[in-house]
């Protein structure tokens, strides 16, 4: 059963341009449907779909997530795209961060981005609690009224799913951190008195995306949900010139923007410093690296000796040579006196140690220079 009356998504026809229009989180086609059919009298196509879990009960709400949500507004737009010429987008509240990722994946296709209000991010430190209070509390009431004129329609729910709302704060990361990629013309509209959502959040878009064409516009009569309240009348205006301007060719992309073509220069003659050559198989960060393991000290791993026959003869002639010294200096035995000791202990060391180079002397006697 739907607690919000007129709340379905609609379709209105109109030209060969299409605007795609999305309303925000726990709220309903109603928020946004003034801002549509004014764009609708101005010739324009609209769809206005009513998200999943919107428009119904906080209760069905609590039971989707931000998965769904865009995949709702994806299907609109493609409908309207096989209708249209040229597709523009424009989102309200969450409805804005909807329309940016929908033009983070597919903004080569769109003409312009119109936000209103857009929510990407809450830095209030209570938000951090939702992933453990989701499964305790089901839900919180809402705050102040969003809309500032007298006896508003009744257009979204009174209180705030929290699964929901976990599922819509880890959706408002992937945005964030993907603005990056928006170089579409672009319009942000907020107010400077919404209870709903911090306007910072105007700004952390406008400062990180790579639009170049940015209209900024500012409500100062209206809270919230400006499509309901006193400054309707010049968002719809506003929007509508802002599609005259792309249309006719004043507002471009940010890829015909020189600043664009500064950095990829940038990052090419970066590239362009790191030695591709084959002859040339070292950079000079491998050489410092190269530096860095020669000063190294490696402790020492000697092999096992490998004695020849002499080298074994040697050995024991050098042996018997000490045990007759040691007879001739504590026994009674002096034939020959210490010489016999003598000549054998410095023969075993030369032939030991002139075996020993030889195996490994690579130099050719008498070799010239």
């Amino acid at each position: 059963m739907n607690s919000i009356p007129d709340s379905a998504g609609f379709t209105l026809s109109g030209g060969k341009i299409g605007v795609l229009v999305i309303h925000g989180f726990t709220g309903s086609p109603v928020t946004i449907r003034p801002w549509a059919e004014f764009l609708n009298k101005s010739g324009y196509t609209i769809n206005a779909p009513c998200l999943p879990g919107h428009g119904s009960s906080w209760e069905e709400l609590n039971e989707t997530t931000w998965q769904d949500w865009f995949a709702e507004v994806e299907k609109s737009y493609l409908d309207l795209q096989e209708k249209c010429d040229r597709v523009f987008i424009a989102g309200f509240s969450m409805g804005a961060a909807l329309a940016l990722r929908l033009c983070q994946i597919r903004g080569a296709e769109v003409e312009g981005l119109i936000i209103l209000n857009p929510a990407i991010h809450d830095r209030r430190f209570i938000l951090k609690f939702t992933p453990v209070l989701k499964y305790f509390i089901p839900s919180v009431k809402k705050g102040p009224t969003d809309i500032a004129k007298p006896n508003p329609p009744k257009h979204s729910y009174g209180r705030i799913p929290l699964k929901a709302l976990d599922s819509l704060r880890k959706f408002w990361k992937l945005v964030e951190k993907d603005l990056y990629l928006i170089d579409l013309p672009l319009m942000v509209a907020y107010s400077i008195n919404d209870h709903a959502v911090d306007p910072e959040n105007s700004t952390t878009i406008i400062d990180n995306v790579f639009s170049v064409d940015i209209r900024e516009v500012i409500f100062e009569k209206s809270f919230h949900n400006v499509p309901l309240d006193y400054d309707a009348e010049q968002l719809s205006i506003e929007s509508n010139l802002f599609i005259e301007d792309v249309l006719s060719g004043g507002l471009k992309r940010g890829t015909d923007f020189n600043e664009r073509d500064l950095v990829d220069a940038e990052f090419d003659s970066i590239v362009s410093g790191l030695s591709l050559d084959q002859s040339s198989p070292t950079t000079y960060l491998d050489q410092l690296d190269q530096v860095e393991i020669s000063e190294k000290f490696t402790a020492p791993n000697p092999k096992a000796i490998d004695l020849d026959n002499t080298q074994r003869i040697t050995i024991a002639l050098l042996g018997a040579s000490f045990l007759y010294l040691i007879s001739y200096l504590f026994l009674d035995f002096k034939i020959y006196g210490p010489w016999p000791a003598v000549l054998g202990f410095i023969a075993s060391v030369a032939t030991i140690i002139w075996r020993t180079a030889r195996a490994n002397d690579e130099f050719d006697d008498g070799a010239s220079l």
